[in-house]
């Protein structure tokens, strides 16, 4: 690697807070914000809209759709009539 051309490489809280949940990890990510952290350290933080905790697939509250039943009334509907 080239020295001098990369951002730095550090770590960084990202915070959802529709969740009340954040998590530490390292980043390039740069925010002008700061949290101090459960260790004591004070640390950029980036609020993100959707995380692990909130979103629907990971936590199981995704609905799911019957698409053999949609498929059928599709293809009832919109079937195409013998030729005349």
């Amino acid at each position: 690697m080239k020295p001098g051309i990369h951002p730095p490489y550090r770590h960084v809280v990202f915070r959802d807070r529709a969740a009340d949940f954040a998590f530490l990890t390292r980043s390039t990510a740069d925010s002008a914000q700061t949290i101090e952290w459960e260790d004591g350290n004070t640390y950029p933080v980036i609020d993100v809209e959707t995380s692990s905790a909130s979103h629907p697939f990971y936590t199981g509250t995704a609905r799911v759709l019957d698409t053999a039943g949609r498929v059928e009334r599709f293809e009832r509907r919109y079937a195409r009539r013998e030729a005349r």
